[in-house]
Formats: C-alpha cells, sequence, structure tokens
C-alpha cells in the first residue's frame, strides 16, 4: 500500500501527468485522508531511510496530521506516532550535519505534527515532551536547538495566541495545558532560553531571533520573573546595544527591542508595572538608543534606521500607556502615583522626539500613547504646574508635525500617494491638537496666533523667496483657528465662540487679505487661501471693503495654469459668492466679461477604457470632470447676477447675455443628436444641465423651502421661460434617451425658483416628455415629487392647469403601476411609485384640490383612481407599509371632501341630525361597500401586526379614523352595514364606536384586542 500512495503522490504533483490521471491520484488521496490505517503507512513513508521525495513526505505529514487533529487515532496509536517520530528525530536532528536534516518547509509539517501530538499526549503519555526536545538541543546541536525553539513557538501558537477564535472546549483545553505547562516545565523552558542565549548571541543571529521572538510570545501567560530578573537583563542589554558599523539592518537588535516592548505590555498590577518599568532600565536603554548613530548621527540621511526608530516607537508607546493608565487609575497608592509621574516627565521628551521624526509610520506609531495623555490631562482639570508644562512642547510638536517635509513636492502625479497619506497623517494630527485646544484653549489660541502672525511678518520681509512649506503650515493652522473661534466647533462645541479668537481670528484675515498672498506662485498656497476665504465668510459680511479684492483674486484664480487650482477654484467661487449674494453689490458685468471664456461647454464622450476608480474629485481631471466644475461657475454666474443691488433689467440682459449662446450650440447639435451622434446628445445634455445651474443660482430661495417665495421679477421669469421652451424643443426630439430626460428634470427642478407661476402653461408639455413610454418608474416617482412642490407652491393658481393635465398624469402612472416586475431593482421602483403617487394625491387634498379629481374632464377616472388607492392601501409587502399609511390616509380625506356633513357624533345615546349628504349622490353607499371593506380585508391580512410594527400601528389608527368618520356621516346606514356584514360579534365594536368621545384611542385598542385574539 507504502507504493501505491507514493505513486500516487509522485502522478499527482508532477506537472507532466495528464489531468485524468492527476484526478485519478487526487480522488485516491481523499479517500486517504479518512481512511482510519492510512495514517501508518503515511509514517512509514515519512520516517523511511533512505527517503522518500520530499513532496511524499510532506503530503504523507499532511495525512497524519489530519488523523491527530480530527482525533481519529486512540491513545495507543497517539503513542506508536510518538515513538516513530521521536526516533526518526533521534536519527536526523542529533546531528551537527545539516545535510541531513530536513529542509525548512518539512520542518513546519513536522513541528505541527509534534504539537498536534503535544496537545493530546501532554497530560499523560508524554509528560516528558520538553525534557526529550531540549535534550536533543544539546551539545551545541544546531539542528536540535532550531527544532526546539520552532516546537515551542508552534505550541504557543496552538494554545495561546489571542488572535484566533476558539470554541469553548478548545479554550478550557488550551487554559488546562497552560496551567500544566507553568506547574510542569516553565523554569525548565526558560532556563532554556538563557542558555540558548548564553550560548548563541554571539555564534547565530538566526537562533538568537527566534528565541527572542518565542520570549517575546510566551511571557503574556508566563510568571514574569522568569523572565525579568539579571541573568536575562544581562542577555538582553547587550543585545540591544548592539552596534553595526556598516550601519546596516540590525534585525537582533530590533527584535530585542520587540521583546521589551512585549514584557513591558504584559498586564499586571500598577505597582508591578512601575517596579518593573525602572527594573528593566527602560529610559536608560531608550535614551541610547536615541542617541545612537542610526537615530542620531545619521539622522536625515539614507542611512537613519527607520525599522529601529519603529520598534523603538513600538516600546515607547507601550511604556507611556502604561504610565498614564497608572495615573487614570483612581485606586493606586500615592508612592505608585508620584513614581509614574516622574516616568512620565522622563519618557515625554522620547516620546516627542519620536513623534517628531522625519517618517510618518514611527510619528504614527506613538500617536496612541499621545492620545492617552491627552485624554488623561483633560480629566484632570485645573493642571497642576507640572502638567501644565507639558503641554507647549506637546502642541509645538504637533504643529510642526503638520509641515510638509523638504522633500515633498506638492502635486506632481507619481507623489499623490505620498500626499494623500500625509494628509491622512494631518487628520490625526488635527485631533491631538484639538485634544490640546481642550486642555487649554488659551495656549492654542496664543500658539496659533503667534505662528500666523510671524508667517505674514515674515512673507512681508521675504516675499515670494519664503518656503512654501512654512506657509502652507502657517494657512492650514489658520483654517484650524475656526476650531476655536467658530461657534459648535471644536471637541466641546459651544453655541457662543470664543471672543478673544474671534478677535484674533478676524485680525489674521485682515493680515492675509493685505498680505497680498493671493499672488504668491505656489498652487498650494493658493489653494489654501481660498479655502480660508469660504470658510470664514462671516468675516467679510462685517468687512465688505475687502470683498472686491477677494472677490478680483478669485475671477484670476480660476483661470489658473495648475488644473487643481482651477477645478477647485469653481467651486470656491461658487461658494464664495453664493454666501455673500448680498454683500458682493452690482459686479455681475465684470465677473461674467472675465470668466466668460471658461462657459463655452465641450463635451466629450468618454473612451471605454477611461478610468472609471478615480481617487477623489481633486485628482480627477477627465472631459466629465471639468464639466461638473463648470456648472460651478454657471451657478456663480447666476448668484452674482441676481443680487439686490443689480436692476432687474440687468439682471435679465446678464441671463441673456449667458443663455444666448447656449440657445445657439443646442440648434446647432440638435439635428445631430436626433441622428443618434453619442458627442451631440452629450453636447445637449451639458447645455440643458448648464441652464438649470444657471436658473438655480438666480433663485434666491429653493423651491420647497420653508421661507415664503417672492414671485419672481417678470423680466426674469420671461428669460428663463425662454429657456425652458428650449430644453422642452430638445426634450420633444430626444425623449428616447435616458439621458436627456435626468437633464431635462434636473433643469426643470431648478427653474421653478425663476419662472414662477409661468411654468404652468409649460405643464402638459413637462408631463407629456418625461413621463414618455421611455420613463421608468423612477423617473416617474421623482417628477411626481416635484409635481407636489408645484401643487404646493401655486395651489392658488394651479386648479385650472391641473384639471387639465390630471387625466394623462394619471393614465401614465396608473400604466407604471401595472407593468410587470423584472427583478429586486423593479420592484424597489414600484414601492417608490406607489408611494410618491398616494403622496401626490394627499397634496392634492391638502391643498384643498380635490375638487379636480371629480371635476368633469377627470371623473372618468374616478374609480381608476380610488381602485389604485385601495391597491396600495391593501399591499402590506415589505417595504409598502408607508405608501399603505398614505393611501389610508388619502382615503380618509376623500370622506371629509365627498362624504358630506357629519350627522351624528360620539356619545352615550347619539342620535343622527338627518339623512345622509354626501357632496357626490351616491358617495355614502360607495363608503360603505368599498372604505369599509378595505379597511377590514387589512385587519384580516395575517401580515398585519400592527402590536410590533409602528407603521402599521400607524395604519391601524387611520383605519380607526375611517370607521369613525364613515359612521359620522352615515349613522344607522354604517350601523345595520355593520350588523349585516358581523352579526352578533359587532355589538361590542359598535359600542365602543359609538359612544367613544376621547379620539381614536379606544377604538385602535380594540381593534388591537381583536387581532391579538385571532392568533
Amino acid at each position: 500500500m507504502d507504493a501505491q500512495i507514493e505513486n500516487a503522490i509522485e502522478v499527482a504533483w508532477n506537472p507532466s501527468s495528464s489531468q485524468e490521471l492527476k484526478g485519478q491520484a487526487f480522488e485516491y488521496l481523499n479517500q486517504l485522508r479518512v481512511d482510519p490505517q492510512a495514517w501508518q503507512v503515511c509514517i512509514g513513508l515519512f520516517t523511511r531511510s533512505p527517503p522518500a521525495s520530499e513532496v511524499v513526505r510532506l503530503v504523507s505529514l499532511e495525512i497524519i496530521n489530519n488523523a491527530v487533529h480530527s482525533e481519529a487515532l486512540d491513545a495507543a496509536s497517539l503513542v506508536y506516532l510518538k515513538q516513530s517520530l521521536l526516533e526518526y528525530i533521534g536519527r536526523t536532528y542529533t546531528s551537527n550535519t545539516q545535510s541531513q536534516v530536513d529542509p525548512a518547509h518539512l520542518q513546519n509539517k513536522l513541528t505541527q505534527t509534534l504539537t498536534y501530538l503535544f496537545v493530546f499526549l501532554y497530560r499523560e503519555h508524554w509528560s516528558s515532551f520538553v525534557q526529550d526536545f531540549y535534550a536533543i538541543a544539546q551539545n551545541d546541536n544546531l539542528p536540535g536547538v532550531i527544532l526546539y525553539l520552532r516546537i515551542l513557538s508552534s505550541i504557543h501558537d496552538e494554545i495561546a495566541d489571542l488572535m484566533l477564535s476558539r470554541q469553548e472546549q478548545e479554550a478550557k483545553r488550551n487554559s488546562d495545558l497552560k496551567d500544566l505547562i507553568r506547574e510542569r516545565d516553565m523554569a525548565r523552558i526558560a532556563t532554556s532560553w538563557t542558555d540558548i542565549l548564553s550560548r548563541y548571541s554571539n555564534q547565530h543571529d538566526g537562533v538568537v531571533e527566534m528565541t527572542l521572538k518565542i520570549i517575546g510570545k510566551w511571557v503574556s501567560w508566563i510568571d514574569i520573573s522568569l523572565v525579568i530578573n539579571q541573568q536575562m537583563l544581562g542577555l538582553l542589554l547587550p543585545l540591544v546595544g548592539r552596534s553595526n558599523a556598516s550601519g546596516g539592518e540590525d534585525k537582533v537588535r530590533d527584535i530585542a527591542v520587540d521583546t521589551f516592548t512585549e514584557i513591558v505590555s504584559k498586564k499586571m498590577k500598577a505597582s508591578d508595572k512601575i517596579e518593573m518599568i525602572n527594573f528593566l532600565q527602560l529610559r536608560e536603554i531608550i535614551t541610547e538608543l536615541l542617541a545612537s548613530p542610526p537615530l542620531n548621527e545619521w539622522k536625515g540621511t539614507s542611512q537613519y534606521d527607520t525599522d529601529l526608530a519603529e520598534v523603538v516607537a513600538k516600546l515607547v508607546n507601550a511604556v507611556m500607556s502604561d504610565i498614564v493608565r497608572v495615573l487614570e487609575d483612581g485606586k493606586v497608592d500615592n508612592d505608585t502615583r508620584a513614581k509614574a509621574e516622574q516616568l512620565l516627565q522622563y519618557f515625554l521628551p522620547s516620546l516627542l522626539r519620536l513623534f517628531s521624526d522625519e517618517y510618518d509610520e514611527v510619528c504614527s506609531t506613538v500617536i496612541p500613547s499621545l492620545t492617552d495623555l491627552l485624554t488623561f490631562l483633560r480629566k484632570v482639570g485645573t493642571l497642576p504646574a507640572t502638567y501644565a508644562e507639558m503641554l507647549p512642547p506637546i502642541l509645538n510638536a504637533i504643529v510642526l508635525k503638520m509641515r510638509y517635509d523638504e522633500t515633498s513636492n506638492w502635486g506632481l502625479e507619481d507623489e499623490q500617494t505620498d500626499e494623500a497619506e500625509f494628509l491622512e497623517l494631518r487628520k490625526r494630527l488635527q485631533i491631538l491638537q484639538k485634544s490640546v485646544a481642550a486642555v487649554d484653549e488659551n495656549l492654542c489660541i496664543e500658539f496659533m496666533s503667534n505662528l500666523v502672525g510671524n508667517m505674514f511678518s515674515t512673507l512681508q520681509q521675504q516675499g515670494s523667496q519664503m518656503d512654501w512649506r512654512d506657509l502652507d503650515l502657517a494657512l492650514h493652522e489658520m483654517y484650524l483657528f475656526g476650531e476655536l473661534a467658530l461657534p459648535n466647533m471644536g471637541l466641546a462645541a459651544k453655541s457662543q465662540p470664543n471672543p478673544v479668537a474671534a478677535e484674533r481670528l478676524a485680525l489674521m484675515m485682515s493680515k492675509m487679505v493685505d498680505s497680498g498672498i493671493a499672488n504668491y506662485a505656489h498652487p498650494a498656497i493658493l489653494l489654501q487661501y481660498m479655502e480660508i476665504c469660504v470658510r470664514y465668510h462671516s468675516f467679510f459680511e462685517s468687512h465688505q471693503n475687502y470683498i472686491p479684492r477677494v472677490l478680483e483674486n478669485f475671477v484670476r484664480l480660476v483661470h489658473h495654469e495648475h488644473v487643481r487650482v482651477r477645478t477647485r477654484s469653481w467651486y470656491l467661487f461658487l461658494r464664495f459668492v453664493k454666501t455673500l449674494r448680498a454683500q458682493v453689490g452690482n459686479v455681475a458685468k465684470t465677473v461674467i466679461e472675465s470668466i466668460s471664456d471658461l462657459l463655452p461647454i465641450k463635451a466629450e464622450v468618454p473612451s471605454n477604457d477611461a478610468d472609471d476608480d478615480m481617487s477623489s474629485d481633486e485628482s480627477d481631471h477627465s472631459a466629465d470632470a471639468v464639466f461638473n466644475g463648470q456648472l460651478y461657475l454657471f451657478e456663480a454666474v447666476g448668484c452674482v447676477s441676481a443680487t439686490s443691488a443689480t436692476p432687474v433689467a440687468d439682471q435679465a440682459l446678464y441671463a441673456r447675455s449667458v443663455m444666448e449662446p447656449l440657445f445657439s450650440d443646442m440648434s446647432v447639435h440638435l439635428e445631430r443628436a436626433k441622428a443618434g451622434d453619442a458627442q451631440a446628445i452629450l453636447q445637449i445634455h451639458h447645455i440643458i444641465m448648464a441652464l438649470g445651474t444657471l436658473a438655480n443660482g438666480f433663485a434666491d430661495t429653493p423651491l420647497g423651502h420653508t421661507k415664503a417665495r417672492a414671485q419672481p421679477a417678470q423680466e426674469i421669469s420671461a428669460e428663463f421661460t425662454r429657456a425652458s421652451e428650449a430644453i422642452l424643443i430638445a426634450l420633444n426630439q430626444l425623449n428616447s434617451s435616458d439621458e436627456i430626460r435626468a437633464a431635462c428634470r434636473s433643469a426643470f427642478s431648478r427653474l421653478l425658483g425663476v419662472l414662477g407661476s409661468a411654468v404652468l402653461p409649460q405643464l402638459p408639455q413637462w408631463i407629456e416628455g418625461l413621463l414618455s413610454r421611455s420613463s421608468s418608474k423612477d423617473e416617474m416617482a421623482m417628477f411626481l415629487r416635484l409635481l407636489e412642490q408645484i401643487v404646493y407652491n401655486f395651489k392658488g393658481e394651479i386648479s385650472n392647469i391641473l384639471d387639465l393635465l390630471l387625466t394623462p398624469l394619471l393614465q401614465r402612472v396608473f400604466g407604471g403601476l401595472s407593468e410587470p416586475i423584472n427583478g429586486t431593482d423593479d420592484e424597489i421602483q414600484l414601492q417608490e411609485l406607489r408611494r410618491e403617487y398616494v403622496s401626490f394625491v394627499q397634496v392634492i387634498f391638502m391643498n384643498d384640490l380635490g375638487g379636480v379629481l371629480v371635476s368633469a374632464a377627470n371623473q372618468g377616472n374616478f374609480e381608476s383612481l380610488v381602485s389604485s388607492i385601495f391597491s396600495v392601501a391593501k399591499n402590506l409587502n415589505h417595504g409598502n407599509l408607508v405608501a399603505s399609511r398614505i393611501a389610508f390616509n388619502v382615503l380618509s380625506r376623500m370622506i371629509t371632501q365627498w362624504g358630506g356633513p357629519d350627522i351624528i357624533t360620539p356619545g352615550e345615546n347619539p342620535v343622527a341630525t338627518g339623512p345622509p349628504s354626501p357632496t357626490i349622490p351616491g358617495f355614502e353607499q360607495f363608503m360603505l361597500s368599498q372604505f369599509h371593506g378595505v379597511c377590514w380585508d387589512v385587519l384580516q391580512d395575517g401580515g398585519f401586526r400592527p402590536s410590533s410594527d409602528a407603521t402599521s400601528r400607524q395604519i391601524l389608527n387611520e383605519i380607526a379614523g375611517i370607521q369613525q368618520a364613515i359612521w359620522m356621516k352615515t349613522a344607522d346606514l354604517y350601523i345595520n352595514h355593520v350588523q349585516n356584514q358581523l352579526g352578533q360579534d359587532s355589538n361590542d365594536f359598535l359600542r365602543t364606536l359609538t359612544t367613544t368621545t376621547t379620539g381614536r384611542k379606544p377604538l385602535v385598542d380594540w381593534f388591537l384586542a381583536l387581532l391579538k385574539g385571532r392568533k
């Protein structure tokens, strides 16, 4: 059988074997994995002499491992396996002849097998496990030492690695094994570490590295005294202090430092932790390491050892976090606290040195402990002098770390990744700076004020010779200064700004505008300048004399040669004029003339290989991104044209001057677009978007805004009516294009703000265009949402238009509601259409326009309308409950609108005042037969659960209201109808309904009890 197994393995891993043979071999090997006897053959294949091929031995061990790990072997079999492997190891690993030893990958697999055997045999059948393998590691037997260390490392990974999630039974087994190791062999293992380090420290770095890593792993769950002693310290300190004359990497030294980090990170009592830090001489170790040539003399050179800096940073981070944790512990004794405070003073300079390291990876390593320290200081309250003295150097280090380093080249294509990483680090540093401000706000105000003030002084002296990095840092800090100077900013949100900070900010802004920094050549500075002007726009509201100068700078910068400055400035220019439109004055003519060269639209159809995965808008310079930036310019033109300081006639003139070229361009491209030219279609799409965006700039208050909207001036409305007509022509000609319909829908929503009631005569055309046969349910839903806004804003003028357009509108919607569903997306769109449809009908009733639903022009759709509302009301599927609630509310409003006056009111003995008198003849019977029935259909639906779902509870409340309303309008007709429907069961319901004088709640409770009783 062993020959058969060996042959199968060879065939399976032979590249020249046929696929058919490979398949047969793998199938055979898979059968072996579940064969309870296969492991015996495989142990022979692995241990035999002369040895089989490496692949045969590796697969044989894999089969053995599977058998052991799956607990397929009994105790006797495991002992047999143990003896076989010990005999093999005795032959192979007791000689210093490396040629006989298994290669690394086989050693790894053998170590795994031995680890599994340890787990199952150590308690009863192999208590000498550690002794046996430590014995092999004696007498300078290097292969034996390496195997022993591999096994120790593997045992930790198997039973003590906290990164692995384990089943409860396995976790208990591992815990018991760790206890057993501590009892039997831990002292022996610790002795073996000191023995191996003593023997190999100057002979074999590989062995030393393995030993140090194992100590670092095991120290978290063993008695710390086995590692923290003079003998071990005497072995570790020389390794930490090793010097490398060549300046190259020293892995042993780095791992030795990591070992100290693992030791110091071990959980223990606060007093013991402080004592351990002192005993390990960590202050001296770290000071010496930071003063060593790799981290001191070679700083700023290519020889600087970043790996060493990172491991030292990890050690300092661990020490500082532990010290802060001790100080935060309110139960520590005064002596321990005093020692911890002294250590804090000792280690802070080292932390700040590493925090300030030129390599951001090193800086990032110590940010957690610095965050812990600042959080602790924030909790202290009034700081004692020793703590207060720490803040200035901390703040200084944070701010200086925000500076671009000397090797940075801003904006270069090949350095975008480095820049993105630096900006991400800046965000983390900003949080630290906020933390300092939360501890001592006045310190931050003074520091940042001085920094910015000194920058402007230096700029005045040096001009364009000043380093852009210093300017960028100061402007960045000025941008962050708003955290202190503006309300509701910073870590502690305040309703009122700090008055000192607000005064300093105003002074900074004045200096910035007066400094002429907008003429500085570096693009990063220009971007910062514009961002700051937009962020602190409120400054210009009280210092309007600066607006013309800043506006002039913006108009110049929108033409900047650097693409990032140019495209970002378009957006910032819009933000600036939009927030200050009441203060910018009559500058439209100048602005339009200055930026007119940027307004021509040139649509480019993206190529198939265009990169769609841009990292950010700032790095996207595609034609589409440029056009999106142009839209900001069109809106900005609208904002500056429609200021209160600009005469209405001039506003109309400016609108015309911008739109005329767009109209001409549209007419040029329309024929080509009708013929299917992709570029022409995209060009018209862009023109329509530009017209809508321009209108959005002119509109002072967006449609639907809670503030009362003024009717637009007739001259403005007339100009944009032309735009609307042009768009409707394009929509009519290119209705089959999804992109054109989307652009028209967007433009329509924005034109409403400047058209006013002039839009009403055009509504039928908009409906015809936007609700075509090509329109999706999603498009219909969005358009209905727009119509809701129109009804709300023009309810006094829309009645006649609504009467005219309602029938074609409803027919389109009914068509969309009845379309078959294909997939989840279609179902979601249908739910949205249902919701918007019933919302639209609801808005009609809410604005006293219900009469149009039953007018002579729309009577033919009445039954279809009510039937569709019933259909939505009864649909209780997931995602449709909100629509159902609105539909029931619509039914309630129909009853109020057409059911006539109430003829009876609840009470002890209610008496009708007369017969029903609905406004629509026969509507009382319609309410009883249809409205009442749909309510009980829902109540009988098994999926209706108002006791556990809030929306369903709202539906139940609407149903209760409908029952009350029908009874109050029909009186005895309703009583007789219910008695005929429910018989004797109706008595309790009718008693609750007719006697309730406290609203709907008693009836809702009755329904809930009814539904609960049916379960």
